[in-house]
């Protein structure tokens, strides 16, 4: 591990935390960045963060991390619009300057992450209709997955540890697939560029949906032109159009202020119109699909906060069968103060079995376990930083054992 830059990191960023906090420059701009009319009826806002994050790691990198080297600065800015139009027309648009959706070292790109159009009918949320480009409706991080609101750097290990599942091409064989989750090759022979999580982050996929609410029910249901592993280049509906679309959906139930459970379920193609070739003749990409079923849990209790999240996840591989996966996480927060939190979280992944082609079964990938710690601060209503440390058992035995560093200060305007 190297500690130094991480201690630069801290330091330079407390002082510049504490600048930010003596001056209310902040607070200026985001009055000067909001806008409406004199009865109300139109009003926009824009408002953002500014992100520097630093990892630390050894090679191959964890997760979807897309770096050569053992550390890696990230910068990240991000512009949020909102504009209410009337009681009943919302617009939303996120936009990026970054180094590609998850942290890489590749050149800085700007880009449009979230599109959206909401149309509320009764002008409140008990019914709303939307299109566009916008985070998944399943489980419950996605609801606080920006930098400001989550408690750790990284996302928790469904949405973002890789599996041996390619969607680029479909395995050939069950050897294939065992080689491709590295149960019989090297760790590095394949980059995680080529495999897929059972949700890729908050999943910004095309597509529209219809939510609201009843009493202490929810629901929300959406259909997208990708699937919930779908990596980020395809979820542009330039892309992948509309040829195989998922469906995904979430009812939940909110029995007080204190308790909010889910229950999740998407169904839709996962491989990519590159893996044409390589389905057996007859057969089309849709008889291939991803299934995953979830179910969510929240809880918050004076200064804790509880979060759980659970998927079982199904990807239909030609030439193979299915290959199930189970992954889930959960979850605690504490606030000693009211600008210091604390926070730890537990994740694991299992694999289901499969035919090993010489007559007997064998798991299709390698178990994964992580226990992340993180502790954060908040200067002001503006800025924060945040450390993780997470140790991660890849099941290769005595070189399983895995340590990541990760720091994350981000401005608020």
């Amino acid at each position: 591990m190297k500690a130094p830059p991480l201690v630069g990191f801290c330091l330079a960023f407390c002082t510049a935390a504490w600048a930010v906090d003596d001056d209310d420059w902040l607070d200026r701009l985001d009055a000067a960045l909001t806008a409406a009319t004199d009865n109300g009826d139109v009003r926009a806002r824009l408002s953002g963060t500014a992100e520097l994050e630093y990892y630390s790691f050894k090679q191959p990198a964890p997760g979807l991390i897309e770096s050569s080297r053992d550390s890696l600065w990230n910068p990240r800015l991000v512009l949020f619009l909102d504009t209410q139009l009337g009681p009943e027309l919302y617009a939303f648009v996120q936009g990026r300057v970054d180094r590609g959706f998850d942290p890489s070292s590749n050149r800085a790109e700007g880009r449009l992450d979230e599109y959206v159009l909401r149309y509320s009918p009764r002008g409140d949320y008990s019914l709303s209709f939307q299109l566009g480009k916008f985070a998944t409706v399943v489980g419950n991080w996605v609801s606080r997955h920006q930098a400001w609101d989550n408690p750790f750097v990284t996302a928790p290990l469904p949405y973002e540890n890789p599996t041996g599942i390619f969607d680029a091409a479909a395995a050939g064989s069950p050897a294939m697939l065992l080689s491709w989750s590295h149960v019989r090759s090297a760790i590095g022979e394949y980059h995680n560029q080529y495999r897929v999580p059972i949700i890729w982050g908050p999943s910004y996929a095309t597509g529209a949906a219809v939510a609201g609410g009843l009493g202490k029910f929810e629901y929300a249901a959406e259909v997208k032109n990708a699937s919930l592993s779908s990596r980020p280049q395809v979820w542009d509906v330039a892309q992948t159009q509309w040829q195989h679309p998922t469906f995904s959906t979430r009812f939940g139930f909110r029995p007080n202020a204190a308790w909010n459970m889910g229950f999740s379920a998407s169904v839709g193609t996962y491989l990519q119109s590159s893996a044409e070739t390589t389905v057996p003749p007859g057969h089309s990409l849709d008889d291939y699909r991803e299934i995953v079923l979830g179910q969510d849990l929240s809880y918050a209790w004076h200064l804790w906060q509880f979060w759980a999240e659970a998927y079982e996840a199904r990807f239909e591989v030609p030439l193979v069968g299915n290959a199930d996966s189970l992954a889930y996480y959960l979850e605690a927060k504490y606030k000693f103060t009211p600008q210091f939190f604390g926070a730890v979280r537990w994740n694991q992944q299992i694999y289901g079995t499969i035919s090993d082609g010489l007559g007997g079964r064998l798991q299709w990938a390698r178990a994964v376990r992580r226990l992340d710690i993180a502790g954060g601060y908040r200067f002001s209503a503006h800025s924060q930083l945040k450390i993780q440390v997470s140790l991660q058992d890849d099941g290769l035995g005595e070189k399983s054992y895995g340590t990541e560093l990760a720091a994350q200060f981000v401005v608020k305007f």
